[in-house]
């Protein structure tokens, strides 16, 4: 069985579990239990695996206000493991590369290629990414707008590549958590330096996720890279 049938049949089974606890909790007590392992996830060493491979290996998350983090000129201190808090949403975000490029101005549509892993708090698993070698040449493309600073994207299905978080959801909406970030990145085109994408690391709750986050009320971390298609 290779790395992506073993991702998904984890997956499986906790699509499984989660609704026998859904039809056990109240959506309060579910709520409350997001808030227990979001909590616990900041305060312990963070390790994501795919395999033999470890995508992530870090310490314990150093939270920093809005207001910090707009003092600090909005960049987030990665040598601390800073994530800023954004409270109306529940979002924790890290900048790891800010890019090169422009920011998604008013009035601005871009089409954008984004990698990712997604990881799944609730279940401690990794659950979906398309950054396997299987998934190498199937990035995500997004269409995104800002319209008076409220940016809305969607996600490109009819590439000849599809989408492979609208075949694993059924979204055709990019979730609002994937795309905060773009208030604060700079998204140009990779040319000789991946030092141009710009790459994020995020904690989404479920109000902010995709469809089935916010149906079985679970966190996920994610690490996200942006770049514009040209």
């Amino acid at each position: 069985m290779n790395k992506v049938y073993r991702i998904l049949s984890v997956f499986g089974i906790f699509l499984i579990c989660m609704s026998c606890r859904k039809s056990e909790q109240t959506y309060s007590e579910q709520k409350k239990q997001e808030r227990e392992v979001v909590s616990s996830f900041l305060n312990r060493r963070i390790v994501v695996t795919l395999g033999a491979d470890t995508l992530l290996n870090m310490d314990k998350i150093k939270v920093i206000s809005e207001e910090q983090f707009i003092n600090q000129d909005s960049i987030t201190n990665v040598s601390d493991n800073e994530y800023v808090f954004f409270s109306s949403s529940g979002i924790y975000m890290q900048i790891v590369r800010e890019g090169a490029g422009e920011r998604i101005e008013h009035g601005e549509n871009r089409r954008l290629m984004c990698r990712f892993w997604e990881y799944n708090i609730l279940g401690d698993s990794l659950q979906l990414t398309n950054r396997i070698q299987k998934y190498a040449t199937r990035p995500e493309f997004l269409n995104v707008s800002n319209n008076s600073g409220y940016i809305s994207g969607s996600f490109d299905t009819n590439v000849e590549t599809g989408s492979l978080v609208y075949s694993t959801y059924g979204d055709t909406n990019v979730p609002s958590g994937w795309l905060k970030p773009l208030e604060y990145v700079r998204v140009g085109a990779q040319t000789d330096s991946e030092t141009r994408i710009a790459k994020v690391r995020l904690i989404v709750p479920h109000s902010a996720g995709h469809s089935h986050a916010l149906a079985s009320v679970y966190p996920c971390f994610y690490e996200l890279t942006f770049q514009e298609d040209l």
